[in-house]
């Protein structure tokens, strides 16, 4: 039923710029806040960057501040992760992800998520 599909990924170079986007479906996406997560090779799952559902506040990860920008629209149930100056570190899978309703967790923390994207890969050469 709930439903999100990232797009944008693919193979860049160091410096180069790529858009990616999250279309949801099966929830109110207008009441929902949104994030990004990313997962390089042999990491684990981390936070980049959430935007509110509101007066869309964001909040930036500090690896990917001044360079990374996200944004919503309600209208079509999506959510963009501008990145520009990309940087080999940023070779992930970028996951998009749904906050769960009522948590007080931080925004950066994976737990307080409930819905989850299947991820798309952003490789940065050098």
């Amino acid at each position: 039923q709930v439903t999100l599909v990232e797009s944008g990924g693919g193979l860049v170079h160091s410096g180069g710029s790529l858009r990616l986007s999250c279309a949801v479906s099966g929830i109110t996406f207008s009441s929902r806040v949104m994030s990004w997560f990313r997962r390089a090779p042999g990491e684990g799952r981390q936070f980049v960057a959430s935007i509110g559902w509101s007066d869309g506040s964001t909040a930036v990860a500090n690896s990917v501040k001044e360079r990374f920008t996200i944004s919503r629209d309600n209208a079509k149930s999506t959510v963009e992760l501008q990145m520009n100056s990309l940087k080999p570190e940023d070779t992930a899978v970028y996951y998009c992800a749904v906050r769960s309703r009522g948590r007080t967790v931080e925004v950066s923390n994976e737990v307080g998520y409930e819905y989850w994207g299947q991820g798309t890969q952003v490789t940065v050469s050098s």
